[in-house]
């Protein structure tokens, strides 16, 4: 029997949904279990996020994995990936990115379940491949950052801006699918924004805050995520009056938006 879709805390699927991590239905996929949690259900048709829990010592690899890119990240646990001939440790906040061609497998240690979030997408025409691209980073590498984002003009933009890390990116060899992290302390906004051709599909990693879809602001914690049809505003902040004091969100747009890269002044042309 299939798993009914995660209920939407708000959203329709013409717009895009925010997913409270306490709905998503998982289901068996071997020794795993699987909960799709972006996918044609809530609209999107360029890139899919799914939730895969890994128990200890089991190994999962996405179902086609070598024709699509694969972005994951660790949200808690322990074990190793492998990302076509790289391999490397993964804890929490690791995150990993294999090309199309190149499979993706992801391994718990033998003490600890695995959770992890994974995007997929399949390249769209006229995308071409990375000379060398990154395979593995973590969420807290700042090398590369956008600051003072000020948004796209649909709503009032905060002066109080957060910081956001460039994890993969065009600058690390991926064609379409990124991976960006934002790091808010309270009172910081990442500026309500859209982007025209892209899906966005970020989750929250680590504390509370809240989620802008569409035209309002959602509550949302650790695990919750958000889906964004392009055109349609999003961004997050953590209010003064919160009580966590950092609030971490990940994932990005679909394909990548070149203007955040122009805004943060480095290339956005796929090295």
């Amino acid at each position: 029997m299939t798993s009914p879709a995660p209920r939407p805390t708000a959203g329709h699927p013409a717009r895009g949904a925010v997913l409270k991590a306490a709905d998503l239905a998982f289901r068996p996929a071997g020794a795993c279990h699987v909960a799709e949690a972006v996918g044609p259900h809530t609209g999107a048709e360029t890139v899919r996020l799914d939730v895969v829990r890994i128990p200890a010592g089991a190994s999962w690899q996405p179902e086609g994995s070598t024709e699509e890119e694969n972005v994951a990240v660790v949200f808690s646990g322990s074990g190793h990936g492998r990302s076509g001939p790289e391999h490397a440790g993964l804890t929490r906040g690791a995150a990993l990115f294999a090309p199309t061609g190149d499979p993706c497998t992801l391994t718990a240690s033998a003490q600890d379940e695995l959770l992890v979030y994974v995007w997929r997408s399949r390249l769209l025409p006229g995308r071409r491949h990375g000379t060398a691209p990154r395979r593995f980073s973590r969420l807290d590498n700042d090398e590369t950052q956008l600051t003072g984002f000020t948004g796209t003009g649909q709503s009032e933009a905060s002066a109080r801006t957060a910081t956001m890390n460039f994890v993969f990116w065009p600058g690390t060899g991926t064609p379409q699918l990124c991976l960006h992290c934002g790091m808010m302390r309270r009172g910081e906004y990442f500026n309500v924004h859209v982007h025209p051709d892209s899906e966005e599909a970020f989750i929250a990693f680590e504390g509370s805050g809240q989620l802008y879809l569409d035209d309002r602001w959602i509550d949302a914690s650790a695990g919750d995520i958000l889906f964004a049809r392009p055109g349609v505003p999003h961004g997050t902040r953590l209010p003064d009056t919160h009580a966590s004091d950092r609030f971490v969100t990940c994932g990005g747009p679909t394909p990548f938006d070149p203007v955040l890269y122009a805004r943060a002044g480095v290339p956005g042309e796929v090295r």
